[in-house]
């Protein structure tokens, strides 16, 4: 991170990307945040009718954004962004799979665990 004013200290948020219920309870947990001066929000709520393309945007601009910490994705919406979850390999903010009420986790899927077994030489 040579040349950037990188300090994680000033990494303080967590963002989601998910489905109704999971970024409702996050949300009722206190996570939610909307600046005020750009009305950026710190979440998104996934549905069928939203386009892969939507998806693929906040989770671009979340990932850039300097002030979140982690992450959190529902699998079942990660996967529909696969390629831009496998690509991403920054340490912040850190991205996590979570499942959902409707969808379990499944660990074959998840990016950062295939990291893991690769570096294990598993």
């Amino acid at each position: 991170m040579s040349g950037t004013n990188f300090n994680p200290k000033d990494r303080t948020l967590l963002a989601v990307i998910g489905d109704e219920d999971s970024v409702t309870g996050l949300l009722l947990a206190g996570i939610g945040n909307i600046d005020k001066q750009s009305q950026n929000k710190n979440f998104l709520i996934v549905d069928g009718k939203t386009q892969t393309s939507v998806i693929e945007s906040a989770f671009q601009d979340f990932t850039e954004r300097k002030d979140i910490a982690i992450l959190l994705i529902n699998q079942h919406i990660a996967e529909r962004i696969r390629p831009s979850v496998d690509r991403y390999q920054a340490a912040f903010p850190a991205v996590l799979e979570i499942p959902s009420k409707e969808h379990p986790y499944d660990p074959s899927k998840d990016s950062v665990l295939k990291r893991v077994q690769k570096l294990r030489g598993d």
